[in-house]
């Protein structure tokens, strides 16, 4: 704090001229020459008492430039040196309250090495966009309300144009080169030209080439060598994500960080005008006349909490090049559009790693968080309200973002999916006790983990409670939604794509397996009602394991495009499964429970497609309400039925000689009918009945 003598003699009563001496403010210390040592106790900034704690040692000559607070130009040349610990507050500068600018203050006390800790006792009001490169510095508001009435006009298109932009200094070389062996995924050694030239502790950007176009990307970090391995590698502080090829490039520039710069405790009022262009069309003035509190590039360890902000344009909290941070209890309120593309957000973090937000919130805002090409970071305990115009709380661009973490949040999620120019791919995404009405992660999105996901249908945004993912090792587990939708963009996992323990209700007609999809889908132990039309159209091989599927009264059958389908177990209650013979197809039922009354319908058959399907019945019960319900129906193209320890009751049972497709099979063994009626082939040695019952 700001008046510590280092004594414990009172200054009041220390007698003038013999110690300490006494001024009544600042404007009359300004009149007195200061001598060396003299120690001036002043009862107030511009009147007696406003400040307290005012306490200067005096420096006759040569001393540094006056700025208004920690130092104060004396006459005749000489200064007064504000005595403290490091710790000042913005009212030492004579900043009382918001009528005052305190950009003259900030500039010097950043600039001040001996302050490591800024406090602002009252609301302050900011006119200038400030550049900082200080490391080992604290800034807390107190709470109090920040604004930028009358700051000065930002340039185009600058996120960093923020009040306070903390930013370390790149140097102008770069090392460029291609690489002769492989940048493996999950290794942290990496080649280089001479590793000489890569000091242990020092601080790089680190980017591959582009895979297409100029925004694709796999490599984008701000790593710490660790260790020089030997003369051609180097070790750095990151576990890469995505294997660099031989014959790739790979460019590092080298920065002095900013480092340990904590902001804290305010609130922060954008500044006008708020009304404009609400369909996010360019130009917009606001891009110019909006302000923001805080952004960091090329940060270590730099902290932000308790900020809560209004009407801001930018993101309040811009990040780049950044790493091993929090971003705590921070808000957004109504930024003034949720449409121009990166205006409207929280917090965004470009080329990040390491970062942990927390307990924070918006409101009517276009995002949260957003992750741009950033790496192994966790979003914790933040809700995203007031989402139905556009705007959803929790996204990552798609530029090959990885191992990110999102636990016990709400509002909506849309991953990887800004467009194909920044490359759509993610990998590792893991969302944990979610809550939302629209959950979009249908791109490239490799290994994706849900568990306890919520999907709640909104009147006012999405009825139809979305989820789309990607079958590419995707395993999502105690979720529920209404629709599902399972596509394929990418095929790199290793591990297979399973939905367990999951409740759905699908819309009419919704496709569930998208055409493009090859690779196998587990559900298990899942729930899908709503069954009415609903496509499975990829080829991939599609499993059931002790489901429970349901349609309405009067559906459409599930059509089945398959080439592999295995339900096993679980119940059928009012479907209809039709293979769709769109391929050759084998479809294997075994142990299920099915119910039906589907008058002129089938709960089993096929449709008019050329393929050759191949179907086996093992065990399980087939139960028709209607005498008119086919409980089997395989009456077009070729196919081989087997059906083996199966119980049916009521309905009928439909199988036709191949409609001349002579190499038609049917094998029935050990069956129990009851009620059924039978329409199938005389026996032959295409056509064979065992043993059963039929009553």
């Amino acid at each position: 704090m700001a008046g510590s003598l280092g004594t414990g003699e009172s200054a009041s009563a220390a007698p003038a001229g013999d110690g300490v001496q006494v001024a009544e403010t600042v404007l009359e210390l300004t009149r007195r020459r200061a001598g060396d040592g003299d120690v001036v106790a002043v009862l107030g900034y511009h009147a007696p008492g406003d400040v307290r704690g005012l306490v200067y040692r005096g420096i006759r000559r040569d001393g540094p430039a006056a700025n208004g607070g920690t130092v104060i130009a004396g006459s005749h040349g000489s200064r007064w040196m504000l005595q403290h610990d490091g710790v000042i507050a913005f009212h030492h500068f004579g900043v009382l309250d918001a009528a005052t600018p305190a950009d003259d203050a900030l500039d010097a006390l950043v600039g001040d090495p001996s302050v490591h800790r800024i406090e602002a006792h009252t609301p302050v009001n900011f006119v200038r966009r400030h550049v900082f490169t200080r490391s080992n510095l604290e800034l807390d508001f107190g709470g109090h309300l920040v604004t930028t009435e009358g700051i000065e006009a930002n340039s185009h298109d600058n996120p960093f144009g923020a009040v306070m932009f903390f930013t370390g200094t790149p140097a102008n070389a770069t090392i460029d080169y291609a690489l002769d062996e492989p940048f493996a995924e999950l290794t942290d050694a990496v080649r280089v030209p001479d590793a000489a030239a890569f000091p242990v502790d020092s601080w790089w950007t680190l980017s591959s080439d582009e895979v297409s176009g100029s925004d694709e990307r796999e490599l984008q970090r701000f790593v710490r060598i660790t260790q020089q391995v030997d003369a051609t590698h180097v070790r750095i502080d990151y576990l890469n994500g995505w294997t660099i090829d031989a014959g790739r490039r790979l460019r590092w520039r080298s920065v002095e960080p900013v480092e340990r710069v904590r902001i804290r405790n305010m609130r922060f009022l954008g500044a006008g005008p708020y009304t404009g262009p609400t369909d996010g069309s360019f130009p917009d003035p606001r891009e110019l006349s909006g302000s923001h509190p805080v952004a960091f590039e090329y940060a270590v360890h730099c902290d932000v909490s308790d900020i809560h902000a209004s009407r801001t344009w930018w993101p309040v909290i811009m990040r780049r090049w950044n790493t091993s941070y929090i971003t705590e209890r921070c808000s957004l309120v109504n930024p003034p559009t949720v449409f121009y593309g990166g205006a409207g957000y929280l917090t965004q973090q470009i080329a990040c790693l390491y970062g942990h937000v927390r307990d924070c919130a918006s409101s009517n805002a276009r995002h949260l968080n957003d992750f741009t090409a950033s790496a192994h970071s966790m979003v914790e305990n933040c809700h995203g309200d007031g989402d139905d115009q556009g705007g959803n709380p929790f996204t990552t661009h798609g530029q090959y973002e990885h191992d990110l973490v999102f636990q016990g949040c709400s509002g909506l999620m849309d991953i990887a999916n800004s467009g194909a120019q920044w490359g759509t791919s993610a990998k590792r995404i893991t969302v944990r006790d979610h809550v939302c009405s629209w959950f979009v992660a249908g791109t490239k999105i490799t290994d994706l983990t849900l568990e306890n996901v919520r999907v709640v249908p909104r009147s006012t945004f999405d009825q139809s409670a979305t989820l789309t993912v990607n079958a590419d090792g995707a395993q999502v587990r105690g979720c529920s939604a209404g629709l599902l939708a399972i596509g394929q963009r990418s095929s790199r996992s290793t591990r297979p794509t399973v939905i367990e323990d999951c409740s759905f209700a699908l819309p009419k007609d919704q496709v569930l397996v998208q055409t493009p999809v090859a690779n196998t889908v587990h559900f298990v132990r899942t729930t899908i009602t709503g069954i009415d039309g609903t496509q499975a159209r990829g080829s991939g091989r599609l499993e059931f394991v002790d489901c429970a599927l349901e349609s309405p009264e009067g559906a459409a059958p599930f059509g089945i495009g398959s080439a592999t389908l295995v339900i096993r177990g679980g119940t059928l209650r009012g479907v209809g499964i039709e293979a769709s013979a769109v391929r050759d197809q084998s479809v294997v039922l075994a142990g299920v429970h099915a119910e039906a009354s589907r008058p002129d319908g089938a709960v089993v058959s096929r449709g008019e497609g050329p393929g050759v399907v191949s179907l086996e019945l093992d065990g399980g019960e087939y139960v028709a309400g209607t005498p008119d319900t086919a409980l089997l129906r395989m009456v077009r193209g070729e196919n081989h039925v087997r059906i083996t320890g199966t119980r049916f009751r009521g309905g009928r049972l439909d199988v036709a000689d191949g409609g001349g497709a002579s190499p038609s099979t049917l094998l029935v063994n050990g069956t129990v009918e009851q009620g059924v009626t039978r329409s199938l082939p005389d026996e032959s040695d295409r056509f064979v009945y065992g043993p059963g019952i039929v009553r």
